[in-house]
């Protein structure tokens, strides 16, 4: 998909039910990089077996070879919303690139590149209803 500035729904309400691993989008944006990306992360939660739900947000900056973890949002056994921003901006540290274990509720600063995906990995069974969103706000 290819977006500009703007909102983009990262998670489109998605049902939530057994354990499994799975991507949702490649969003590349045209022109230049995104500076900002603000984003807001909604769980609803259904009691059952279930322990954990988490969404790493990830970026690219080879094309999509290499998946980079720039935010993991962290859910578990209650509803919850969460909202975290990243952005290209002067970092002092250098990071070795991760995928899917970044730590629960974490963001990595100053890495924003021109394609984003959100890798979200469910452990247990949620009971009917649960659902994940995740809203972006990219300027």
């Amino acid at each position: 998909m290819s977006n500009t500035a703007g909102q983009i729904n990262l998670v489109p309400s998605t049902a939530i039910v057994g354990a499994t691993t799975f991507y949702v989008g490649d969003f590349r944006f045209n022109a230049a990089f995104p500076k900002v990306l603000t984003m807001h992360a909604k769980f609803v939660y259904v009691a059952d077996a279930a322990t954990s739900c988490k969404a790493w947000i990830q970026t690219s900056l080879d094309d999509g070879a290499t998946w980079i973890d720039v935010a993991c949002f962290a859910f578990t056994t209650a509803t919850a919303n969460k909202v975290a921003q990243v952005g290209n901006f002067a970092s002092t540290a250098v990071i070795v690139p991760t995928d899917g274990t970044l730590a629960d509720n974490t963001v990595v600063g100053g890495i924003l590149g021109p394609r984003l995906r959100v890798k979200v990995v469910t452990v247990g069974t949620y009971g009917v209803g649960t659902s994940l969103q995740i809203i972006g706000l990219v300027r």
